[in-house]
């Protein structure tokens, strides 16, 4: 065998330092860890695919207008729970022109970036009604959500969409809600991790069981538009960024300033909560909440509770982006479509090299090229081949922390740099040699 790049008994000495038995269900920081103290003690430059953190600057017209906020003295100023006005506008004009639904301004409400906004949902969701206390995910996706629930002890299921796509998915999601206790449905779409896209049957298929069996849908838009197969860039005109608002009145979206507007430190997102549903009266939530609807349960309970607002020069930047793309001025899903290119690239090397991609397919149609995509190797379970490829000084984390039940890595294009091809050919070369299948 051929000498890996980093001595296998670093690599080992580390997990073991860190405590961690089983490499298949290590956690992204500590992925990221063991990289990290792997590269220091050896010298050799790590290709870091594991942490999910925009590698693009972010988007300077959100800056200019934090920082013109900030030097205006909004700073001292609590921000208004409900949300800055403008921002709460801009918000319901990018939905209308980019998705092509009509959401009041009233129901956009900003969150201290999509993770409170989901943390603010599910402790809605499940305060609905009592009979309906757990959560179904269509997995795979995004790990921190499910730890979300177990902080606040609420129940979930669970299932890997990879078999039941298509007419297949109707019937799987319905197998869920006739038991008649789930509360919300979650997914991402584009899929974290595996980059797929619920096509408009898909989600039509879901928001009429959300309908017919009352159900909130819980759409993370964490990448949104970034479907890079069509152009979904043009404001006011189809295509427009597939939803289950379609479809049902019981959706929220979850959209994220942290990865279209690389905007992730600021820690920023919008939650858009349909008309109908931010009105309505549950009877569970009026007892606990003096007779407040849904929407003002969200803000002026759970939100509030959680922060007392959202970071108040953050909004100014959040609506300055939300309207330069609304106004047609400023494209982000150009500025973002690098993650594609970098995603066809090395897909391209690790498949020359023996490797396949495990969710490789929409349907019939090849899976998109984008923020994240997932490989597999022969004979090799997730942990074993996310452990193996640290001795190449490649991290990645596994399938089976994502909900995923396939074997194989989730792997993040955003930290790659133009050098770093070339170092994984030549490090690929001799995986493969010394892997053969």
């Amino acid at each position: 065998m051929k000498e890996t790049p980093i001595k296998k008994e670093i690599v080992d000495g580390l997990i073991a330092e860190l405590g961690i038995n089983d490499f298949a269900k290590a956690t992204i920081r500590e992925v990221k860890q063991v990289a990290a103290k792997a590269e220091k003690a050896s010298g050799v430059e790590f290709i870091k695919m594991e942490m999910g953190i925009p590698g693009l600057p972010a988007a300077q017209v959100g800056v200019d207008a934090q920082v013109k906020a900030l030097q205006e003295g909004i700073a001292h100023s609590y921000p208004d729970i409900q949300g800055l006005p403008a921002l709460k506008q801009e918000a319901s004009r990018f939905v209308k022109a980019f998705i092509g639904l009509d959401v009041a301004p009233e129901g956009c409400v900003p969150v201290t970036g999509s993770m409170q906004g989901t943390y603010a949902s599910f402790l809605t969701c499940s305060q609905a009604s009592k009979e309906k206390d757990t959560v179904l995910f269509i997995d795979p996706g995004f790990p921190v959500q499910k730890m979300q629930l177990q902080v606040m002890g609420v129940k979930y299921e669970t299932f890997d969409v990879y078999d039941f796509r298509g007419e297949k998915l109707g019937p799987k999601v319905e197998s869920y809600l006739k038991n008649g206790n789930i509360c919300a449905i979650v997914y991402s779409n584009p899929n974290n991790p595996a980059w797929i896209c619920l096509n408009e049957d898909e989600l039509k298929a879901i928001g009429s069981l959300a309908t017919k069996y009352d159900t909130i849908v819980m759409e993370d838009l964490a990448y949104f538009a970034m479907d890079f197969r069509q152009n979904l860039s043009v404001p006011f005109e189809p295509p427009y960024q597939p939803s289950v608002g379609r479809y049902t009145d019981n959706y929220m979206l979850l959209i994220s300033g942290s990865k279209a507007f690389s905007y992730a430190g600021e820690r920023i997102g919008v939650t858009c909560i349909s008309n109908k549903l931010f009105h309505r009266h549950f009877a569970d939530l009026a007892e606990r909440y003096e007779g407040l609807p849904f929407g003002l349960v969200f803000s002026t309970r759970m939100l509030y509770a959680l922060s007392s607002g959202t970071s108040h020069s953050a909004q100014y930047a959040m609506a300055a982006m939300l309207k330069a793309a609304t106004d047609g001025e400023y494209d982000f899903r150009k500025e973002v479509s690098v993650y594609g290119e970098r995603a066809h690239k090395l897909k391209e090397i690790f498949c020359r090299h023996g490797f396949h991609v495990v969710y490789d397919k929409d349907l019939d149609e090849p899976v998109a090229d984008g923020f994240y995509f997932t490989i597999g190797y022969k004979g090799m379970t997730s942990g074993e081949l996310a452990k193996e490829l640290m001795y190449y000084g490649v991290s990645a984390i596994c399938l089976i922390t994502t909900g995923s039940h396939q074997e194989g890595l989730r792997v993040c294009t955003s930290f790659i740099e133009e050098h770093q091809y070339a170092q994984l050919e030549e490090r690929m070369c001799i995986f493969e040699e010394n892997n053969p299948r």
